[in-house]
């Protein structure tokens, strides 16, 4: 375990494909990973399966549950978070994605809302709350599964918010990228 002042490795994972990515429409709260979602898994799990982490946080949403079971190399305990869900859409789900401005629904600073979605200044709220108490904890090497929606609140997290732009910093399907906290 780490010592105070030492780096903690986080690992942040997208689940794989469920059939609204691939028809590119907003999510239902709950869906199954496809066919290709579940080999996406299965690659990335071979990727990382030399990497040891001391634990898995996950999304309790099934897209990300059924990654973080398929990628979990040390069977450890996973650990669901509320925290990691996706950006609560409301009203869009299952509407395609061209119902909206993308630019406008990703852009921190708007002022447009789309029906009963969750604001995205409420959504960042949310993941930084999990990142700060994240800090507080001892672990060297985190593993989190999660959503596109998160990857881009981790990114203005440890990037900054730049621009307030954030249609295109998110994690494609299946992939994984690291961050030192």
């Amino acid at each position: 375990m780490k010592m105070i002042g030492e780096i903690m490795q986080i690992f942040l994972v997208r689940h794989g494909e469920v059939l609204s990515n691939k028809l590119k429409h907003y999510n239902y709260e709950n869906e199954e990973l496809n066919e290709t979602g579940i080999e996406q898994a299965k690659v990335l799990g071979e990727k990382i399966k030399d990497l040891n982490f001391d634990v898995i946080f996950s999304s309790p949403l099934i897209r990300a549950k059924q990654t973080a079971e398929i990628i979990n190399n040390n069977n450890l305990n996973i650990i669901y978070d509320e925290r990691l869900r996706e950006r609560k859409v409301g009203d869009l789900a299952g509407k395609p994605l061209s119902f909206t401005k993308r630019e406008e629904y990703w852009n921190y600073n708007t002022s447009c809302f789309y029906g009963t979605e969750e604001s995205i200044k409420d959504f960042f709220k949310r993941i930084f709350n999990f990142l700060d108490e994240l800090k507080t904890l001892d672990f060297d090497k985190v593993l989190i599964v999660s959503h596109s929606g998160v990857s881009k609140a981790f990114s203005a997290y440890f990037e900054g918010l730049k621009d307030g732009m954030f249609l295109n910093r998110g994690l494609p399907n299946g992939e994984i990228i690291k961050y030192i906290l």
